[in-house]
């Protein structure tokens, strides 16, 4: 197989986009379009990857900084064929050249491993669709074999009927691809230089087109607009869902359904509706999520059970777990086996072992909590100082009573009872019964105010 380089035109403005985000930048599936085309691109194994950008100046290079790509300016935008010449200077001539579209985030690796497969010369990405409005269509002689593409603007009222039409992904040999390129005209309604147009000079040179059609259609539909990114999101979470059911996950309703990322099941697991999994989530065998979590960069180990509306964020949890409903598990957070984390408990860079509850309107921050201990209602671990966060450590059998305030730094020994309603600022002994309350008082004969009545 012949080396390949692979060039992806990203310079459009996006003008339907309405937005000063470029077109490529905006988030499908929780990833910018161009990161899809990226990473499709780069599970190639290409020698090289060219972005050709534009609108949005630098941004694009910028956001895309984590690629070994080579980022490539057009400027001005004169067209497909234009832009694939700025690439030219960049690739080897003893190789072929792939060309992706930033805004065409879907394509999948078989498709495109499908097109390198077939050799030599010149190679197209069609597709038949129904309402094929808005694509060049692919003209055919008797024989059935490619002649060239006519762009719709430019198309007879005959050709228009062609439903066949041109994605514009292609592959070519590079060394005639820069002869082809060199040779382009402005001569068009549009007045610019079409990469399509290479088409009729491979047929005249005698070059053989192929042509390759995806397993999906979705796989080649371009973004132009925000009702088009809203329809291709809904698409394709229904193809991510659909890859779950297959692999045994209970989906209450797969239309209902956000992945963002990566997301891993094992055996057994259930997902409620409305569920948003970002970055990289993995569901141990048995998890339960219930309906409308938000899970983000989070691993969850066998049999663990989340409630309704609870947020997970850089948290990895134990099996047997019980969170929510209303939980916040913040970055750092590490739950160990047959912990509880009730509602309205948030816990933040805290480490809480086996067996250990803190069940209600609490908050648990820069913690490191023993085996066994329980968490009173309304605790807090009050870890800055308006400066530096402090640690607060709570040792294995504690039990804390509701209402109470931790001042960090400081350490609960094991075994240690802390009464309702205190405020601990000091290190407590072990075994030991510690509170700090004011003395109750009833003060005989003390009348509530009232308001007086204005007369008129």
């Amino acid at each position: 197989m012949n080396l390949l380089n692979v060039v992806i035109l990203a310079a459009g403005k996006g003008t339907r986009m309405y937005s000063a985000k470029p077109k490529v930048l905006h988030a499908l599936a929780g990833r910018p379009l161009l990161q899809h085309v990226l990473d499709c691109a780069i599970s190639l194994q290409p020698q090289k990857v060219c972005v050709v950008y534009g609108h949005g100046g630098e941004t694009v290079p910028l956001a895309m900084r984590q690629y070994a790509a080579q980022f490539v300016i057009q400027e001005p935008q004169l067209g497909t064929g234009h832009a694939v010449q700025q690439a030219m200077p960049y690739l080897a001539d003893d190789s072929q050249t792939l060309v992706l579209y930033g805004d065409v985030p879907l394509i999948q690796h078989q498709t495109l491993h499908q097109m390198q497969q077939l050799g030599d010369g010149l190679t197209l990405l069609t597709v038949k669709l129904a309402n094929p409005a808005g694509y060049g269509r692919i003209v055919r002689d008797k024989q059935g074999d490619v002649i060239g593409i006519v762009e719709e603007k430019d198309a007879s009222a005959e050709q228009r009927e062609i439903t066949e039409v041109n994605t514009g992904i292609l592959l070519a040999p590079t060394r005639q691809l820069r002869d082809w390129l060199s040779r382009l005209r402005t001569d068009n309604v549009q007045g610019e230089y079409y990469l399509t147009d290479i088409v009729s000079m491979a047929v005249e040179a005698g070059v053989s087109v192929h042509t390759v059609q995806p397993a999906n259609e979705w796989e080649i539909h371009g973004i132009n607009s925000k009702s088009q990114l809203a329809v291709l999101e809904r698409s394709w979470q229904r193809v991510l869902a659909d890859r779950l059911l297959a692999q045994g996950v209970t989906l209450a309703d797969p239309a209902r359904l956000d992945v963002r990322g990566s997301l891993e099941c094992g055996r057994d697991v259930e997902i409620d509706v409305g569920c948003i999994f970002e970055g990289e989530v993995r569901l141990g065998d048995d998890v339960q999520i219930g309906a409308y979590c938000v899970i983000r960069n989070a691993s969850l180990a066998q049999g663990t059970q989340i409630a309704p509306y609870s947020h997970l964020d850089g948290s990895i949890v134990g099996s047997a777990c019980r969170i929510g409903p209303y939980a916040r598990l913040r970055p750092g957070t590490r739950l160990h086996d047959d912990v509880h984390i009730g509602n309205f408990v948030e816990v933040k860079n805290s480490e809480i072992s086996q067996s250990s509850k803190a069940n209600h309107l609490s908050y648990i921050g820069d913690t490191t909590i023993g085996r066994r201990v329980n968490i009173g209602a309304g605790t807090i671990t009050c870890n800055y100082d308006g400066a530096y966060k402090h640690r607060t450590v709570i040792e294995d059998d504690v039990f804390i009573g509701s209402d109470t305030q931790l001042v960090a730094p400081v350490t609960v020994a094991r075994g240690a009872t802390i009464g309702a309603g205190s405020t601990i600022t000091r290190d407590t002994p072990e075994g030991e019964l510690t509170l700090s309350r004011s003395k109750q008082l009833t003060i005989s004969g003390w009348k509530r105010p009232v308001k007086k009545s204005i007369s008129k």
